[in-house]
Order: structure tokens, then C-alpha cells, then sequence
């Protein structure tokens, strides 16, 4: 069975390239002009992967972004900008996303980060109810949350997926390629800051001081380990 792909994005010209060559890759698609029809259009289909521009009228990526969230936390999401700062792409993944691609790009390149997504979805994940824990860390796949010694915190998915992967090697170094192989699906170079302001995000949620982290610590020239703590 084919993907289905939901785009949303206000630009026709840019909505009917990605159209064009989203099927003649293989997916089925859907199209949304503005945040609000990609919104409700998102809430009342089942889609496997939805691309989704930021700058909208009615409502912006960012808003459908959260708002897709607080009903699915499944469904991968691309973001699509034509800002392309570290600001606007945590605020991006702060609300959800999963990945981030800055305007103009290679189609080519989305194509690749679609499949990586609709793989990893495909994945075996934990499973439902299932609690993951290492010294004081307890997550929980079904909320996306983190408990530090009974103190629980939001995670993004991104942030998840990383403290996921450190949980399968706990005290191992998980070197960076790694990293970005498990959490994107694919090793890209440019890639590797945005991991780094993730991580640090992840700190900022389990660490008591995150300038000088005890769960997640970093090996250098290497990548990072997760390091089970009892207190």
C-alpha cells in the first residue's frame, strides 16, 4: 500500500512540485493551502507523513504543528521554512517536529528525509504502556515524557528518540553518526549542530546542571553516553 502524504503549503507553484514528484516517487497526496484546511484536514484523515510549510495565512506551521501533536504524537512531520536559523528550528521541533527543511531545496533531499521518517515509523517501537528505565531515568513511550527521581518533564520527539537511543547503550559511547542514523534515519554532516542544541535541550530537562550533565555526558571526539545514576 502506497504512503499517503498530506502537503500543506499556501505557494501553488511549490505545492504542485512537491505533488508532482511525491507521486512519481510512489506516495499518494493530499494538498492543504492554508494552516487551517491543513489542520482540520490533518484531524480528520489518516495520513502516513505530512509536509508542512511554516509561513501560512490563517494559521502558521508551528500553530498546526502543536495542534496536530496534542492529538497524534505519531505521525511524522516535515517542516518546511524559509528561515533557516538555529532559533526558528527549535522552536520547530519544540512543537513537534520532526524534521526541518529551509526553502529553496533539492527535491531529492525531502525525499530522502520522508523515507527516513516513514521507516522509522514502520519500526518496531516500544511497546504501549511499556516504562524504559536507567538509574533514576524512567521514559515514557506512550506520553513522550521523562521522570528524573519522580520529577516528570515533556520531552519533544526528537529529544525522546535520542534519550531512547543512549537507553539501549547505557554506559557506552554512542558516537554521533550513530546517533543521527537512529533519531533521522540517515547521516548528514550538517545535521550534527542541531543534534548538539537537542541534546542540550535534553539537559536542560534531566540534569540538575546541565553545564556539567551526569546523566548524558559527552565523550569527545566522539558523541555521548548515558550514564545510569541512582541517588
Amino acid at each position: 500500500m502506497k504512503s499517503r502524504i498530506l502537503i500543506v503549503d499556501d505557494d501553488p507553484e511549490i505545492m504542485d512540485w512537491l505533488k508532482l514528484d511525491l507521486e512519481m516517487s510512489g506516495y499518494q497526496t493530499d494538498t492543504a493551502i492554508n494552516g487551517v484546511e491543513g489542520l482540520n484536514k490533518a484531524l480528520q484523515n489518516s495520513y502516513d507523513l505530512i509536509v508542512l510549510d511554516v509561513m501560512m495565512p490563517k494559521m502558521n506551521g508551528f500553530e498546526v504543528c502543536k495542534n496536530i501533536r496534542k492529538v497524534s504524537k505519531e505521525i511524522p512531520i516535515i517542516l518546511l521554512t524559509a528561515k533557516g536559523t538555529i532559533e526558528d528550528k527549535v522552536t520547530g521541533f519544540n512543537c513537534g517536529a520532526d524534521d526541518y527543511l529551509v526553502k529553496p531545496f533539492d527535491i531529492q533531499e525531502l525525499l530522502v528525509r520522508a523515507r527516513a521518517l516513514l521507516r522509522r515509523a514502520n519500526q518496531e517501537q516500544p511497546q504501549t504502556g511499556e516504562i524504559l528505565s536507567a538509574g533514576d531515568l524512567k521514559i515514557f513511550p506512550d506520553s513522550l515524557e521523562v521522570s528524573v527521581k519522580g520529577k516528570i518533564s515533556k520531552l519533544t520527539p526528537i529529544e525522546f528518540e535520542i534519550l531512547y537511543c543512549l537507553m539501549q547503550h547505557v554506559n557506552k559511547a554512542v558516537n554521533l553518526t550513530m546517533l543521527l542514523s537512529e533519531v533521522w534515519g540517515y547521516d548528514a554532516d550538517e545535521d550534527v549542530r542541531m543534534l548538539r542544541v537537542h541534546v542540550g535541550g535534553l539537559r536542560q530537562k534531566i540534569e540538575g546542571n546541565p553545564k556539567k550533565p551526569n546523566y548524558v555526558q559527552t565523550v569527545t571526539n566522539v558523541g555521548y553516553k548515558l550514564v545510569p545514576i541512582v541517588e
